[in-house]
């Protein structure tokens, strides 16, 4: 049958569409949307950008939300994430109607939650192996979804918003948590956070310019939304715990202090503390301990910050500061069990850092408990106790025991107004009888004085004349003890919010570095003339020059430096004059835009500060706002000697005022926003310019200083050039240890080689150098440190220090970055104190305590190990009076004598930093054997219940 159907020609015939096809064509673009499919299809069939914009437009109306559950509705979601915004948000952003429409249908969990899937898949296939042109494209939607996700995330309501959408489209109250709960754990519990920094991270290793987020700021923005929710919303039960929930799960994101810290400026402004307190108080106990402890650290930092204690003898006044402070904390804690015996707990056991660094936060806390006659009384009673154990007087860091006076005075003060029997019973009670008997016989001499004036000022309120007990003190003591029983009259009352406002208003913020604007780049080269524009200047030249003769010719002027250069426009006549006042350094110093002005306020800073130290006030008044900025400092502008200048500016803040700048320092230190270098800067200064106090200016302060060199074109080779000025450019007082640390070992070389059989840099001298040593020991100077080493260079480091460890295991003051610098800075401060310093015996048990306390830590470092045993050989070496300390210290120098020996044991000889610690453990063995060998017989005595 085939054969007789043959094809003689074929034609090609294009048929026409009909006419309902036609209309279909050409209304492609302007399609109607008008369901949840339709829109899906619309977006999976390669959608043009009219059609994008009607489907934008449907999923934008108020009966449409990703938000309900269904899979149509997330894979359009899918769809919108991995398509739309790759092929058309470049696009869209032009149109910020249309921009803003994507925000608003993402603007929910499913949104954000796609987006972040995104983002995660995009950084995973980054990170692989691909060809350049891929990898570009998957640079751009990594950049638009971090777009997209932060205009989805931007503005103070969103999660008041996305709250609305929920219950407005959940079908059911269960669905309607759960989805509220997704939320939380995508913004609040450190998800986006950490998904956007690692795509931040991403660009930035590709070289892609990223506007970088940080936790603060996602605090800053959570902190923000509470407060808006708080404001506006309604006060229904579903509502108040959803926003409950949201508080409580912003804690698990690790910036309590920043969130909390932004919620009060912003309720205290508006008048909304009483509606922020009662959220508070609907959380869990360990959650509503979270917020007091911000609240109490947010008063500190904002209120107290700046607080100058005088210890003098004159009337304390009442603050109005303190006063709103306490109404403030009142609104937290009235009629709150949980936070009145928290706030009992934390003045006595020393759990919140920010109570042992202001006198003011303590008066501020004492006055809201002072509400409460029962826990004003418990308060006291747990005071009386803790202050005068035997082992807390031995062992509590003398910053923690201050506290607890001040504490103790203070209430004893408040209850003798209100029950003036429980204060007598507790001053004949055998609490305060046996503490004053601790305190008394306590080896140091600042824990017997702060017992004798805690006494005393309670048996004035209780005794009669003639029964009162009488100590005589000299001095400053003297005052001092006055200074406290001046506590004991303080009577702070509950103020007003409004005495806050009026502080915040004119409130300088000094806890954080200084706010420098965006280093700029090295000054720019001016631009080139390349055509002379304008007449121009023709020789003429005379054929004739007879006429000239008898002119006198001058000799060629001396050459100007700014004319060397061969292009006219690039002579700057305009060059910045060095600072001559104190406000225009701090100017110049923050002004980080012009390089010229920046880099000779830096050179120029320490000579005008030391020149201005004692001529007026100028330099007083700006000192702390001098010393913010200069720490706050980075080398934005590559400095050559930035690091070396800012230094020498610091140790010349120091030395303004030693004694009220190293307690800022100190504090600092612990507290402020500051970079790992800027907190070593903080200790270097507190070290060196401990030693240029103690009369030591030549060997700390000067040699760091790397010269300039006299002929720049007579270097090394690069590599070696590099290599050197590396080793010079090292942290000072690593290189001012190492050299003490030789100076003391090179008198017992002989000793350790015969003893131990060290090693053979110990060998290397011989018994001949101990003259030597001693002829080249300079005569003793007057030491205008030892006065105030204590109190405000000692203690306050080692008392902030325990108080940072114990609040948090992990903490970065026990990290291999800022622990050696610290163990060496106190090695510093004890060794330029001098053995005669009254405080020794006290700085000796509390750096020993310290000491002993990381033995953990540095087993598994060098860097720790080789610090700690610099620290037990400082100690031994500054002690001279080596029978005390057998006496008093002898558990802590046999246990550090077993615990070095094994260590010296252990290390093996081979690498040059195994030498040297080898060398350091051999000099405290030997140091320890001396001590044990001479008063073996007392220690024995002492170590019969060890």
């Amino acid at each position: 049958m085939a054969g007789f159907l043959t094809a003689v020609s074929t034609k090609k015939i294009v048929s026409k569409p009909a006419i309902g096809q036609i209309q279909d064509l050409s209304i492609q673009d302007a399609a109607t949307i008008d369901s949840p499919q339709s829109a899906l299809q619309a977006l999976r069939k390669q959608p043009s950008q009219g059609i994008v914009t009607n489907v934008l437009t449907f999923l934008n109306s108020p009966k449409v939300s990703l938000i309900i559950s269904g899979p149509v509705y997330a894979s359009i979601a899918h769809e919108l994430v991995s398509n739309i915004i790759p092929t058309f948000w470049r696009v869209l952003k032009q149109r910020s109607k249309d921009a803003q429409s994507l925000s608003s249908i993402l603007h929910n969990p499913t949104g954000i939650g796609h987006l972040l899937t995104r983002l995660r898949l995009l950084i995973a296939e980054s990170r692989k192996k691909k060809a350049a042109g891929t990898a570009q494209d998957v640079l751009e939607f990594i950049e638009d979804t971090l777009d997209v996700l932060g205009r989805v995330l931007s503005g103070d309501d969103v999660s008041y918003s996305i709250w609305k959408e929920i219950q407005a489209f959940g079908k059911n109250d269960i669905q309607k948590k759960l989805m509220w709960k997704e939320f939380l754990a995508q913004v609040a519990s450190g998800r986006i956070l950490s998904i956007r920094a690692e795509a931040e991270d991403v660009l930035k290793e590709k070289g892609v310019g990223s506007s970088s987020s940080s936790g603060n700021d996602l605090a800053d923005w959570l902190g923000r939304n509470i407060v808006h929710m708080l404001t506006v919303g309604d006060k229904g039960e579903t509502y108040v715990t959803a926003l409950t929930e949201l508080s409580a799960k912003t804690l698990s994101l690790g910036y309590t202090d920043r969130l909390v810290a932004n919620i009060l400026a912003i309720v205290i402004e508006q008048d909304q503390v009483n509606r922020f307190a009662d959220l508070v108080g609907r959380l869990k106990a360990f959650e509503q301990r979270k917020y007091c402890n911000a609240v109490i650290v947010y008063i500190t930092k904002h209120f107290f910050q700046s607080e100058i204690v005088s210890k003098e003898d004159i009337p304390i006044d009442p603050s109005p500061v303190i006063s709103g402070a306490a109404c403030l904390l009142s609104s937290f804690v009235k009629d709150n069990e949980i936070l009145m015996d928290h706030l009992i707990s934390s003045l006595t056991s020393s759990t919140v850092p920010a109570l042992e660094e202001s006198l003011a936060i303590r008066r501020t806390v004492i006055a809201t408990l002072a509400q409460d006659e029962d826990k004003l009384q418990t308060l006291f009673e747990n005071c009386i106790k803790t202050f005068g154990g035997s082992v807390y007087v031995k062992h509590t860091p003398v910053l923690q025991q201050e506290a607890l006076a001040q504490t103790s005075a203070l209430c004893c003060g408040y209850v003798q107004r209100t029950q003036p029997m429980f204060v007598t019973m507790m001053a004949k009670s055998t609490y305060q009888v046996n503490g004053m008997s601790n305190r008394i016989g306590a080896a140091s001499p600042r824990a017997r004085f702060l017992g004798i004036a805690v006494g005393t000022a309670i048996s004035k309120m209780v005794d009669k004349p003639e029964l009162q007990l009488k100590i005589e003190l000299e001095g400053s003591e003297a005052t001092e003890a006055k200074w406290y029983e001046r506590l004991t009259k303080v009577d702070d009352k509950i103020g007003s919010i409004l005495d806050l406002q009026k502080k915040q208003a004119t409130a300088f913020p000094t806890s954080g570095p200084a706010s420098t604007p965006k280093p700029a780049a090295k000054a720019p080269k001016p631009p080139v003339i390349t055509e002379i524009q304008g007449p121009r200047v023709i020789e003429v030249l005379s054929e004739s020059e007879d006429e000239d003769a008898d002119l006198m010719a001058y000799s060629k002027p001396d050459s100007d430096p700014e004319d060397d250069d061969e292009d006219p426009a690039a002579i700057n006549r305009n060059k910045p004059t060095a600072p001559v006042y104190i406000r225009d350094l701090v100017a110049d110093l923050r002004d980080q835009e012009n390089y010229d002005r920046h880099e000779l306020a830096l050179s120029t800073a320490t000579s005008l500060i030391r020149r201005k130290t004692n001529f007026g006030t100028e330099v007083v008044d700006h000192l702390e706002e001098l010393a913010t900025t200069l720490t706050g400092l980075q080398n934005g502008l590559e400095l050559e000697n930035f690091a070396q200048q800012r230094q020498q500016a610091l140790i010349a803040v120091l030395l303004v005022r030693p004694a009220q700048m190293a307690r800022w320092f100190a504090r600092s230190f612990f507290s402020g926003d500051y970079s790992l270098t800027q907190r070593i800067a903080m200790l270097t200064t507190l070290g060196l310019g401990a030693r240029e106090l103690a009369g030591m200016k030549n060997t700390s302060t000067d040699d760091f200083i790397p010269a300039t060199p006299s002929f720049p074109s007579k270097q090394l080779p690069p590599h070696l050039h590099k290599m050197y000025t590396e080793e010079k450019a090292a942290n000072p007082v690593s290189k001012l240890t190492s050299s003490m640390a030789r100076a003391m070992l090179s008198p017992i070389a002989s000793q350790a080689a015969d003893t131990l059989s060290g090693p053979n840099i110990l060998k290397v001298r011989t018994f001949s150098s101990r003259m030597e040593v001693e002829a080249a020991r300079k005569k003793p100077i007057p030491n205008a440190l030892a006065q105030i080493v204590a109190d405000n260079f000692f203690f306050p480091l080692t008392g902030r220090w325990w108080l940072q460890i114990r609040s948090s295991s992990d903490s970065i003051y026990s990290s291999t970055h800022l622990l050696p610098p610290f163990l060496q800075t106190l090695s510093l401060l004890l060794n330029a104190s001098g053995p005669n310093t009254l405080s020794l015996p006290q700085m000796t048990r509390e750096y020993w305590d310290l000491l002993l306390s990381v033995r953990g830590l540095a087993s598994n470092d060098k860097a720790i190990l080789g610090a700690l045993l610099f620290g037990f050989l400082m100690l031994l070496e500054t002690n001279e009076n080596k029978e005390r300390l057998a006496t008093e210290q002898g558990k802590e120098l046999m246990e550090t004598q077993a615990w070095v020996k094994m260590v010296f044991e252990g290390l093996g000889a081979g690498s040059e930093e195994d030498e040297r610690i080898r060398v350091l453990a051999a000099g405290v063995v030997i140091r320890c054997q001396e001590v044990v060998e001479k008063y073996q017989r007392r220690m024995a005595g002492a170590l019969m219940d060890y």
